[in-house]
């Protein structure tokens, strides 16, 4: 397939060589499900993998956007080019962005170092739709130096951004509720930094306590996970959080465990993809099925037990 008036490869060229309205195209093209788009990835993929990926969560209403911009700035500083790749919660009703703005990173958009894009979950629990993956690909390709990655929330279900990034930066807010549940969900296991954001709350200095005490529970490793505190929106903490990051990116490069963790990643991707792709088919393909929707009855009425009726599909299916 080509794009009406342009090729392909011209379109490809373009992206590679770091044009914007490329880029925005491009992942468009991803985000509609157009085969054009990937077969876009497919024909820039082998120029990815340069660009650092740096991963961040947490809960709603912490001040990633705000905490993003802040880096994003700190990054045009030294002239380097940054993707941003905001995941929002999807409307129930047409799947798209539900949050949608970006008035925090509003400050960057008139600039030519910096590529913004706000992209739906679509209902991914992971936080990362199948499109965004093939996205943050894209920003890669297009010579990016550094990519972030934020995603919707933060929960025992998402954590899948630990499959995508080179760093992943936990972000958490002294005084909520959401912060301490964060601490108890089982999610301390993904970071790399620690961020304690709006630091200046009266409730801070027992957040730092709370969560050194969970890590010391830990298991040991040869990383030791630094907490950073930061006021994302006065621009304090920020030099500190590149140096931590930039201490974790020298220590997985001088560990060997850079490539061992993007190895995993793409592992964990494809797999990821595969599985998507097989419930779509699996959903097209018994969609208007008499048999399926009998089965599907049978396990309402108690008859059959869901992991049993799962086996039966899967044994029409192959």
């Amino acid at each position: 397939m080509s794009i009406p008036g342009r090729t392909d490869a011209d379109l490809s060229e373009r992206l590679l060589a770091g044009d914007k309205r490329a880029l925005a195209r491009g992942i468009s093209l991803v985000e509609d499900d157009d085969p054009e788009g990937w077969a876009l990835v497919q024909e820039v993929y082998p120029r990815t993998g340069r660009a650092e990926v740096t991963g961040f969560t947490g809960p709603p209403g912490v001040g990633k956007s705000t905490l993003m911009a802040a880096l994003v700035r700190h990054a045009r500083g030294r002239e380097r080019q940054v993707a941003v790749l905001s995941i929002d919660p999807s409307s129930p009703f047409t799947k798209g962005a539900l949050l949608g703005d970006r008035i925090r990173l509003s400050e960057h958009f008139l600039d030519a170092g910096v590529f913004i894009r706000s992209m739906a979950s679509r209902g991914s629990l992971g936080g990362l739709s199948e499109a965004s993956l093939q996205a943050a690909l894209l920003m890669d390709a297009s010579g990016k130096d550094e990519v972030l990655l934020e995603t919707v929330g933060v929960g025992q279900a998402d954590v899948d951004i630990i499959d995508h990034a080179d760093t992943v930066v936990l972000v958490l807010q002294p005084g909520s509720g959401d912060s301490i549940q964060a601490l108890k969900a089982g999610i301390m296991e993904i970071p790399d930094v620690i961020v304690v954001n709006k630091s200046d709350h009266p409730l801070a200095d027992t957040m730092v306590r709370e969560i050194r005490g969970i890590l010391s529970l830990a298991p040991e490793g040869s990383w030791r996970i630094p907490i950073v505190r930061t006021e994302a929106a006065a621009d304090k903490g920020i030099d500190e959080l590149v140096e931590k990051m930039g201490e974790h990116r020298e220590h997985i490069e001088a560990e060997g465990t850079l490539a061992e963790r993007r190895r995993r990643n793409l592992e964990n991707e494809v797999m990821t993809l595969a599985a998507v792709r097989l419930r779509r088919r699996l959903e097209e393909s018994t969609r208007d099925d008499a048999g399926v929707r009998e089965l599907l009855e049978e396990v309402v009425a108690r008859r059959v037990d869901p992991a049993t009726a799962a086996a039966r599909l899967l044994e029409r299916e192959t």
